[in-house]
């Protein structure tokens, strides 16, 4: 039996949501098949007040061992560090992350608040946001410091996303829980690589498009790349989002929607591209933004070749969701 306790803190809820929508396993096999002990949970806790005080409590003091704090949304240091904009249980909630960091065998983030800061840490971050170990890309921004290590001996577990995929969070509890934490290799961001290897563009079905350089215009259309005109990240984020699908039905690219580089630490994108997302940043017509591993002098003979390659049918070519 592993014990779980999950707190939000400058949050939306949305990964909870997310999290209550799994499948693969649900949230009730994490508590009936893989013997997770839910201490509490913001959505399914039963305590109120002093009683959530004394599980929180009971944590921290040891006489109930913790052996996964989950949490979710940033950390609030605002006003001036004191962290008393976002108070829970009678005291700033980031203290008692600080507490529960000390004493948890393992300390998993969901939710790019909670890895990055999010939303919340966009400039000028007035409620000064920032993640559990990073605040954007910088690893030493976070609340716990680069440094910090688990009981366990591992650093914060990231799991990404706004919100994060459900069984992206299930999976990784349950290698947690059922002692296969040793297994799990992260990034140099700390996702585990098993979910964050591979690209968005891994699998999407404009793969085609994108190779000849067929672009879309507006939002749904079924056929064309969304990366040329309406600012898609899918070649240079990393996620499974069109392998492991949404609701195993779709995913952005598929339904006409670009993606937004949510897994990423600079997501929204805000500081780096002002303006909409739903637009692609060009400078004389060779976008800001290059694909992983492609160089704009590259880019530009690679176009040039595949626009002159292109066949008819390409332009025509569409799929069905």
């Amino acid at each position: 039996m592993a014990n779980l306790l999950w707190l939000q803190g400058g949050a939306c809820s949305g990964n909870t949501m997310s999290f209550l929508n799994a499948e693969e396993p649900s949230a009730c096999d994490l508590v009936t098949d893989f013997g997770i002990n839910i201490l509490w949970q913001p959505s399914l806790g039963l305590e109120l007040g002093d009683q959530v005080q004394e599980i929180l409590k009971k944590c921290v003091s040891g006489e109930i061992e913790l052996d996964i704090f989950v949490f979710e949304g940033s950390i609030v240091n605002a006003p001036d560090g004191t962290g008393n904009w976002n108070r829970f249980g009678g005291r700033p909630m980031k203290e008692w992350v600080k507490e529960l960091s000390d004493v948890a065998q393992f300390v998993v983030a969901i939710g790019d608040c909670a890895t990055y800061g999010g939303i919340p840490a966009m400039a000028p971050n007035p409620s000064e946001s920032t993640g559990l170990q990073f605040l954007k890309r910088d690893h030493d921004g976070g609340l716990l410091g680069k440094e910090y290590r688990s009981k366990a001996g591992l650093p914060v577990i990231n799991i990404p996303g706004c919100p994060a995929h459900p069984d992206w969070v299930t999976q990784i509890l349950v290698a947690v829980a059922s002692g296969r934490a040793g297994d799990l290799t992260l990034d140099e961001f700390q996702r585990p690589k098993t979910f964050f290897s591979s690209f968005t563009q891994t699998g999407c079905t404009r793969n085609m498009h994108f190779a000849y350089k067929v672009s879309t215009t507006a939002f749904g259309q079924r056929k064309g790349c969304l990366f040329y005109d309406l600012g898609c990240r899918g070649p240079m984020t990393h996620s499974p989002c069109n392998r492991i699908l949404w609701n195993r039905q779709s995913s952005k690219t598929r339904a006409g929607m670009p993606c937004l580089g949510c897994t990423e630490p600079e997501f929204p994108f805000f500081d780096l591209a002002p303006g909409t997302v739903f637009k692609t940043q060009t400078v004389m017509g060779v976008p800001k933004d290059m694909p992983t591993g492609v160089d704009k002098k590259g880019y530009m003979k690679l176009t040039a070749a595949a626009k002159g390659a292109s066949p008819a049918w390409a332009e025509e070519d569409i799929f069905v969701v």
